[in-house]
């Protein structure tokens, strides 16, 4: 059904009422807190219910020349549907917050900067040009690092650090990308550049670009190797701040992947095998990641990592499918819809466990739920779901990214091409799934079926482990998860014919039978493999007796993975400052010796060379010691800076 364009005031009131909105509450809460919850769960409502007045409608906004090139909204099928996900979860997760902080003093900037991350997130989903996108994604960025330090202790802090250079870093290059786009196509309206983009017979001048504006987004998407934020950032926020990273702010990397491969590489076969690499590294590093750790948010961390791996493999697949991306498509939007629900549920349920517990660390939180079948019950839905179990919903968009991988297969065969590779990424996927099980089993059995050797966990909360009003909301949720698993065709197919233009795919040529033997077979290999590693690995090498013989959990986590301290950091700094110190040394010595040259020139008089005072900034030339310090603190390290960036923009300028 084709609906009118129309210019909408839905649309700002969605991004700027937030805005204003989390000021006015902040304002609030500074004398009455009651008011501020209050306020704060209104807010949230009013957002949803204006969402909701975006369904069925195309509409678009522009507030022209706004910093010289203007910004613009627009809504579709596909941005309305994460215009309704992300008020939604805001407004659930605003709902939670007051249970779960109830005796947090950070409360009041807490709602102030959730709810500038919402604002800043609908400007995202909502955007028609990549200048805006890149504006909100810039201001979502800072706001939610607020979320992420929250606690302020020492290990939080440094998280909230790892995110924020991560996003800088990213937001820098992305930028750099953006700019030389709109030098070569002149605009970066989303529409005009497919335009642009596909009239160009050869892309090879646009990939370097595509990466730099990629970069950005893969940083918050979390892909290898732009991860290293993800685990310690969602493990140290607060519950209801993890469940929104985990369920819409990597959503928006993923969005802005979605943008640059689907809007400016549409159909581009180099490009796709660039995404789907991205993506099956990132997939199996989570979910390899998330088998070893005993930390119950790290894990389900680890799991959102892998899952939005499995999103960019099927993105990958759009690219290497063409024309025939539908499956790919499909399963993309899906699996994005999907992850968010399944995250909303296991997030909030770890934040229950937490407010209960004040503890993660599976062997201490063992044995908790044993009598709470709804906490089993909001728990074990969404463990099925995500690991792909027919009749549930995360089984119809993992379905249909692995048909679109067996797709690709038989096309190269037909064509004469080899296999191999693709062969190879579709074990790893099915792999994959399956230590999707082994991991959520080893959760769900922990927390749910074993006894605490060392006694059941006590709770430090009075009164009910969780309030009537979020178990009732928690337990809808639940159980719409099979009802879409079970009626694809009247749900899930529904909503990925929704996005589909919005990817440029088609809907599907005819209805796919989920539950022919031919799909379910994808299925029943990751169930087999899921259990092979749940137990002969979790259970023979991930528990061991300790001193008194009692079966435990042991942390084998694997640091030769942590990239962050075993490259980024040491190269950080202590490599870059020292080849900047030194650069900085040799540049001075120079500039030194020249003075002294045009001296004995201009005034006959061999002084020597010209030693500048010491103090604290140019105490290097004339103490080693600080000079020392000087490599790795001082001078050298913004020299640096200035260095890189001269150097980028000398990049842009030749290119």
């Amino acid at each position: 059904m084709e609906h009118s364009v129309v210019t909408s005031a839905v649309l700002p009131f969605l991004v700027f009422f937030p805005f204003l909105g989390a000021v006015v509450g902040f304002v609030i809460g500074k004398n009455n807190k009651g008011a501020r919850d209050i306020w704060a769960w209104l807010l949230s409502a009013i957002v949803f219910v204006a969402s909701l007045m975006l369904i069925g409608k195309e509409t678009v906004f522009e507030i022209p020349n706004f910093c010289g090139l203007g910004i613009s909204f627009a809504a579709d099928g596909f941005g309305v549907i994460l215009a309704v996900l992300t008020s939604a979860i805001w407004l659930v997760t605003t709902l939670f917050s007051k249970e779960y902080m109830a005796d947090n003093r950070n409360r009041n900037r807490y709602y102030l900067f959730v709810f500038l991350t919402l604002g800043a997130t609908m400007g995202i989903f909502l955007s028609a040009d990549l200048f805006t996108t890149f504006i909100f994604f810039e201001i979502m960025s800072f706001t939610s690092t607020v979320l992420v330090i929250h606690e302020e202790d020492d290990h939080t802090i440094r998280s909230a650090y790892t995110y924020m250079t991560v996003a800088i870093i990213g937001g820098l290059v992305t930028l750099m990308g953006l700019f030389m786009m709109y030098q070569m196509a002149g605009t970066l309206n989303m529409a005009e550049l497919t335009t642009f983009m596909a009239a160009q017979e050869d892309k090879t001048a646009y990939y370097v670009v595509g990466v730099l504006i990629l970069f950005g987004f893969a940083a918050k998407a979390g892909l290898f190797p732009l991860h290293i934020w993800l685990p310690n950032a969602y493990s140290v926020a607060p519950a209801p701040s993890s469940a929104l990273l985990s369920c819409i702010l990597t959503k928006t990397g993923v969005f802005g992947t979605i943008i640059v491969s689907c809007k400016l590489f549409m159909h581009d076969a180099q490009w796709g095998n660039l995404i789907l690499i991205l993506g099956i590294i990132t997939m199996v590093m989570g979910a390899v990641l998330a088998v070893f750790s005993v930390n119950l948010k790290r894990t389900l961390a680890c799991s959102s990592m892998s899952q939005i791996g499995f999103i960019i493999i099927a993105i990958g697949m759009q690219g290497l499918l063409g024309e025939h991306n539908a499956l790919a498509a499909s399963g993309t939007f899906l699996h994005f819809l999907n992850h968010s629900l399944f995250k909303l549920l296991l997030f909030v349920g770890a934040g229950v466990v937490f407010m209960n517990l004040k503890e993660l660390n599976l062997n201490k939180i063992r044995g908790y739920g044993k009598d709470k079948p709804l906490l089993k019950f909001i728990f074990l839905m969404p463990i099925l779901g995500i690991g792909g179990i027919p009749l549930w919903n995360g089984y119809i968009s993992k379905t249909l990214i692995h048909e679109s991988m067996v797709e690709y297969i038989h096309l190269l065969a037909e064509a004469g091409q080899s296999v191999t590779f693709m062969k190879c990424a579709e074990a790893l996927f099915l792999f994959s799934g399956g230590l999707t099980l082994a991991y959520m089993t080893k959760i769900f059995v922990c927390i749910f079926l074993e006894n605490n050797p060392y006694g059941a966990p006590k709770s430090v909360r009075k009164g009910p482990y969780i309030s009537k009003m979020m178990a009732v909301i928690l337990a809808v949720i639940a159980i719409c998860l099979p009802v879409l698993g079970c009626l694809p065709h009247q749900t899930q197919d529904v909503l990925a014919a929704m996005g589909a233009h919005y990817m440029n795919a088609h809907t599907p040529d005819h209805a796919i039978h989920y539950f022919a033997w031919v799909n379910l077979k994808g299925a029943v290999i990751s169930i087999c493999a899921g259990a092979v590693v749940y137990f002969l690995f979790v259970r023979k090498v991930l528990m061991r007796k300790d001193a008194n013989g009692n079966v435990v959990y042991v942390d084998l986590w694997p640091e030769w993975f942590n990239i962050e301290d075993k490259i980024y950091r040491p190269l950080l700094l202590r490599v870059l400052p020292f080849v900047g110190g030194f650069c900085a040394r040799l540049f001075g010595s120079l500039m030194d010796g020249i003075i002294s040259i045009l001296r004995m020139l201009i005034f006959n008089d061999d002084n020597g060379r010209v030693i500048p005072p010491e103090d604290k900034y140019f105490s290097a030339y004339t103490d080693f010691e600080a000079d020392h310090e000087m490599y790795r603190e001082g001078f050298a390290t913004s020299l640096l800076l200035i260095g890189i960036g001269l150097t980028i923009a000398t990049i842009y300028v030749i290119v």
